[in-house]
């Protein structure tokens, strides 16, 4: 089967859970004997690069704007996906990429795409990007053969807001297992002496809460804890400088860590912390879990299924007052903390990346066998004649 990748910015992953998800798939998809093409932006995946862990990779140009980005470089995958590659079925991520859809059914290829976690309820967007991404969420199941996305919780808010269930297939994490500290000594930190922040630093992450949470806090109390910001955003550096400003001595700002050094530091927090407030099932958290990290999550509802009875949470809503309250016991109690270790690393091994790839494997072949033609009517069917792949299907 061949599967074109496209929504994303491209492999290796160097940016969010999108090209994760993107990587981890089209490893596991090509040692399966699929031929699998991902669309990569140039300017974040070098253009020499046209191979990785197995997948073919192609690079398509896009307009460098906070707006456009995403949409032109899909409409351009999509149309090259359809009049060059051909591929058996086309996987799309992100909602906003949902007309796109259209394009690839359009020359005949079944198509899926993953709406991940509502990407309309987010800040950053003015009124009018609200207005489209609500527009492409609502016509996702229709534009495509299949939509689905990775938490029930967004699901079950899928259907009240646009009337129709969703498919739900859950994004994976896999733990390398790096035990090193040289990321710690270069930044100046101690194993189990700092609390950890990963993702976006975009106001809907809530990076701020956290800094200001954490300020309040003496040094005393924090037991001589820092706080590590890890993470930026293309587009939001006035935010960025906002956040940094508010912080004390005691936070630090690394930028974008990734591979061993980001694997280093998930490992030897003492707290991982996930403000956020929007979107479906946030790798960060996964990866936390499975490092065994102690996980304290805003408890918005994606975040409370994901850590189910092995994270804490904090109140959204009382925002920095209840995150300071959180933060305070759990530096009053390591034991506490060491029971919710345990825990995480329960927890995670319900995510596994070779039984999420299995499900998109079955999901994807499903998709491609009823996108053919259709089987022939009974009387011009020959008795003994085998039925074919989308009846087997249909009938399972």
């Amino acid at each position: 089967m061949k599967v074109a990748i496209l929504g994303t910015r491209g492999i290796p992953a160097s940016y969010s859970g999108f090209e994760t998800a993107a990587e981890q798939l089209a490893s596991r998809l090509t040692q399966r004997g699929h031929e699998v093409i991902v669309y990569c932006r140039p300017h974040v995946v070098d253009r020499r690069l046209r191979e990785h862990k197995g997948a073919r990779l192609v690079h398509i140009p896009a307009v460098r704007n906070k707006y456009l980005d995403t949409f032109t470089h899909t409409l351009l995958s999509s149309l090259h996906a359809a009049r060059r590659v051909r591929p058996d079925v086309a996987l799309f991520f992100i909602a906003g990429n949902s007309p796109m859809c259209l394009v690839t059914r359009s020359a005949g290829i079944p198509t899926v795409i993953n709406v991940d976690g509502l990407d309309s309820d987010r800040s950053k967007w003015p009124a009018l990007a609200k207005a489209y991404l609500r527009f492409a969420e609502r016509n996702a199941p229709r534009w495509s053969d299949t939509a689905i996305t990775d938490s029930h919780a967004v699901a079950e808010i899928f259907e009240q807001r646009y009337g129709q269930r969703i498919g739900v297939v859950p994004y994976g994490v896999e733990d390398p297992g790096h035990e090193g500290t040289a990321t710690l000594e270069r930044l100046g930190l101690e194993p189990r002496k700092y609390v950890l922040f990963v993702g976006r630093l975009e106001p809907e992450n809530n990076p701020h809460v956290l800094v200001e949470a954490f300020s309040r806090i003496s040094g005393e109390r924090a037991r001589g804890m820092k706080l590590v910001v890890v993470g930026g955003a293309p587009y939001a550096h006035d935010y960025i400088k906002q956040v940094q400003r508010a912080g004390d001595p005691r936070v630090i700002f690394p930028g974008y860590v990734f591979g061993r050094g980001y694997w280093e530091l998930q490992r030897h927090a003492y707290v991982f912390c996930a403000p956020t407030e929007v979107g479906g099932t946030h790798p960060v958290i996964l990866e936390a879990l499975a490092a065994g990290n102690c996980v304290l999550v805003n408890d918005h509802a994606p975040n409370i299924e994901t850590v189910g009875d092995a994270g804490l949470t904090f109140s959204g809503k009382e925002g920095v007052s209840s995150l300071t309250a959180q933060l305070e016991r759990l530096f009053d109690e390591p034991a506490l903390v060491d029971r919710y270790r345990a825990r995480a690393r329960e927890r995670a091994r319900r995510y596994s990346w070779e039984a999420v790839t299995d499900e998109y494997e079955q999901l994807l072949v499903n998709v491609r066998n009823l996108g053919g033609h259709g089987s022939l009517p009974a009387e011009l069917v020959d008795g003994d004649a085998p039925p074919t792949a989308a009846a087997s299907a249909a009938g399972r």
